[in-house]
């Protein structure tokens, strides 16, 4: 049955933890209709986290769902302006940089 559901990110989201953090993404979005990712606790991101919440976009997306990140930590803003995604993510607080 499709759901709603929450997964709050924490500490470094970066290449040393992206087998586990993956893992646990990538069960969150399995049947899901809408995913909410918690960033607030995000310390570091790097390119790795970056690829895995554009995964989590993409896979979502494919099965008709929606993904939305909320809590934005000043790491999350900083690392999707760097990169040119706060509009692929559609979020205002990324598009306005309002961390």
């Amino acid at each position: 049955m499709a759901e709603a559901r929450r997964l709050e990110l924490t500490g470094e989201v970066t290449i040393y933890r992206a087998a586990a953090l993956k893992a646990e993404v990538l069960a969150a979005v399995a049947g899901c209709t809408q995913l909410e990712i918690n960033l607030a606790a995000v310390t570091e991101i790097d390119t790795t986290g970056v690829q895995l919440l554009l995964l989590a976009k993409r896979d979502m997306a494919a099965q008709g769902g929606q993904l939305h990140l909320v809590g934005h930590a000043a790491p999350v803003v900083e690392a999707m302006d760097l990169y040119g995604l706060s509009a692929h993510f559609g979020d205002p607080v990324l598009l306005h940089g309002n961390a």
